[in-house]
């Protein structure tokens, strides 16, 4: 994994934040208070583009809706493809949060 070089106490006290937050809105100021606007965007477009990947979308149509650039998608894709899994994960668990509540 990439991030193995970025492995240590900082990051552990990242990743322990994340998993202590309990539902959207403490996301939403935590993430807030954490990041840029434009970073904020940033990580929710890369999901997106994920997403659309996983469901077939072209790069034309992903570009469009998004806005993302072809080289955002293309390293998103090369994730999907060769990475940890972790987009399927997290994008198979929301899949499934958000048919529970219908």
């Amino acid at each position: 994994m990439q991030i193995d070089k970025l492995r240590g106490k900082e990051l552990d006290q990242l990743c322990k934040a994340v998993l202590s937050l309990k539902d959207i809105e403490e996301c939403y100021r935590f993430f807030d208070d954490l990041c840029t606007v434009n970073e904020i965007q940033s990580l929710a477009q890369r999901l997106e583009v994920a997403r659309m990947l996983r469901e077939g979308n072209t790069y034309h149509k992903i570009e469009t809706e998004t806005g993302a650039s072809t080289a955002t998608i293309s390293r998103v894709k090369r994730c999907l493809n060769y990475g940890s899994d972790a987009y399927e994960m997290v994008l198979e668990r929301v899949s499934s949060n958000d048919n529970e509540k219908k």
